[in-house]
């Protein structure tokens, strides 16, 4: 069975390796939203894969070094684009949150990326 908890967070960015004139070299804003994937059996006494109060706890941390922060400064995002974000989300869960099956991170509402690991 799968489940998921969505989360979102404020943050600027600039993207430092993209050609000269794109507009994402410019320091602007998003709010991201992240959608964490669980895969697991059904437990037949607790009638949950897994508590989703264990995937908030392991959320929280994360969201206080994200949001409302300017991304480059934070070690390992300074490229921040949705992939290298998803990577770094999917890094820092994974050992807290053993069934996590992807992490989808995404810039707007209509665009956005999903890491299932490697």
């Amino acid at each position: 069975m799968e489940l998921y908890k969505e989360f979102s967070f404020d943050s600027a960015h600039f993207l430092p390796n993209v050609p000269a004139g794109h507009k994402c070299a410019h320091m602007h804003g998003h709010t991201y939203y992240v959608k964490i994937l669980l895969e697991g059996p059904l437990d037949p006494h607790l009638g949950w894969v897994v508590d989703f109060a264990d995937v908030k706890n392991a959320w929280k941390p994360l969201e206080k070094i994200l949001d409302h922060k300017m991304l480059n400064d934070i070690p390992g995002l300074e490229n921040p684009t949705a992939e290298v974000i998803a990577v770094w989300i999917w890094n820092r869960l994974k050992p807290q949150l053993p069934l996590l099956k992807s992490i989808e991170v995404k810039e707007t509402p209509i665009t956005g990326v999903i890491y299932y690991g490697k």
